[in-house]
């Protein structure tokens, strides 16, 4: 997508990617189903893991920032807000946290 130049979608897969990964810790870490929720805050919260304080700051912002991929009102002005360069930030910062939450899983 981020070749494709689809910015706003990659940010949207990215969210989703770490979304998951949380809440696969949240089931190992705790042996419950996590809850409906896309917050990446409260899913961190709830994993038991500790991330230092400029990823949580990260993935609170990105959980922001998937919020208007939800709602189309707020869509189209969130495609203008993204650039390539931004969404490739986003994808590989992405890249580093889940790659990060996968190894703290039992394999």
């Amino acid at each position: 997508m981020l070749d494709a130049g689809r910015y706003i979608y990659t940010v949207f897969m990215c969210h989703l990617s770490i979304e998951k990964s949380l809440k696969a810790a949240v089931v190992e870490n705790t042996g419950t189903t996590p809850p409906r929720t896309h917050n990446l805050g409260t899913l961190l919260g709830l994993s038991g893991l500790s991330i230092g304080a400029d990823e949580e700051e990260f993935l609170l912002e990105l959980s922001n920032l998937s919020v208007a991929t939800r709602y189309p009102e707020d869509f189209h002005r969130a495609m203008e807000d993204f650039s390539k360069e931004r969404a490739e930030a986003v994808y590989l910062r992405s890249e580093r946290i889940v790659g990060w939450i996968g190894s703290c899983l039992r394999k």
